[in-house]
């Protein structure tokens, strides 16, 4: 649950909210960003249980919206009920954020406030990161293990590659547990009107995830944005589940017992994965939402992106975290 809201602000302030941010690398990344940046400002974290009380949600975007030096806030696990308890309070919203019906990003621009969807922009730029372009023209798909925010991102990037007539997975299947995120995915799919064929499939346990995940065609990207390995512990799929020969595993997750990333790499001579956790998803989705939210340009390559990244592992390599 969630403690008491911040207390009004003496200095520039951006907020992470989340389920466990103390534990998270980006409290001990982000001062030193900060530094690197120029900036004088700090972070905050603040921790609501899962699917919380509308009321919770729409006091911390209240606080932000009222205080001067409440900047704004990165939102995780909370991004849809956050944004559907509180969506009357923002003055705008992102062509992602009224699309996918969440937000990830709280800003503030000329007086009004702002709520944007970050994800399917950085979930590119992480995906570029694992997979290159010319990989998608051996013909693999994408399996996508869950159906929450992360995964709905990750599909709109997809597809909008596909859209733009850029190199991209023949064909996407989607699992998750239960059927209402499922259907949700598949309105806001059908609104991109692409032509990728994408399968929904209803997962209730792990030997369903299993069965999928082996009938992945060589090449296949398998990413698992399910939370298994992070907020709660566990993989979605079983110690007996196949990766895709030569396919690109992507775990959203890296801090927690990441059993998903241990079942990859007990294959990953035998089937020849590319086996990626989720820090670089970590880099990209902060520094997106510190340049929206403090307004500065950051890039997302070269060498000032690269030292961003080099700070950053630092930590990551003194203690281990997580988002």
């Amino acid at each position: 649950m969630m403690g008491p809201l911040p207390s009004r602000r003496d200095v520039s302030t951006l907020y992470f909210i989340g389920v466990t941010t103390g534990k998270s690398s980006i409290m001990r990344v982000f001062p030193r960003w900060a530094e690197e940046l120029g900036l004088d400002a700090e972070i905050v974290g603040v921790d609501f249980a899962l699917h919380d009380r509308p009321e919770r949600y729409r006091g911390i975007v209240e606080h932000i919206k009222a205080d001067p030096l409440s900047m704004g806030a990165l939102v995780t696990t909370h991004k849809l009920d956050l944004l559907e308890a509180a969506r009357d309070l923002f003055d705008d919203l992102g062509p992602y954020a009224a699309r996918l019906g969440e937000i990830s990003c709280i800003s503030k621009q000329d007086g009004h406030l702002i709520g944007k969807a970050m994800d399917p922009i950085t979930s590119g730029l992480a995906l570029d990161a694992l997979v290159p372009e010319s990989h998608w023209a051996a013909g693999g798909g994408a399996l996508i293990l869950g159906a929450g925010g992360s995964s709905l991102a990750l599909s709109v990037n997809l597809l909008e590659r596909a859209k733009a007539r850029m190199p991209h997975p023949r064909r996407i299947v989607v699992t998750n547990r239960s059927p209402g995120r499922l259907d949700e995915m598949r309105r806001v799919h059908d609104e991109l009107g692409v032509d990728v064929p994408v399968e929904y499939v209803l997962a209730a346990v792990p030997e369903e995830n299993d069965r999928v995940c082996a009938d992945m065609p060589p090449g296949s990207l398998v990413a698992n944005a399910t939370g298994l390995g992070k907020d709660r512990p566990g993989s979605p799929l079983t110690d007996d589940a196949a990766f895709p020969q030569g396919g690109r595993i992507w775990d959203f997750n890296y801090r927690g017992d990441l059993g998903f990333l241990a079942q990859a790499r007990v294959q990953r001579d035998d089937r020849s994965l590319e086996i990626e956790d989720g820090w670089i998803y970590f880099i990209h989705g902060w520094t997106r939402v510190i340049s929206e939210v403090f307004d500065i340009d950051i890039a997302t390559s070269g060498p000032s992106f690269d030292r961003l990244s080099e700070v950053a592992a630092q930590t990551r390599s003194e203690s281990t975290g997580g988002g």
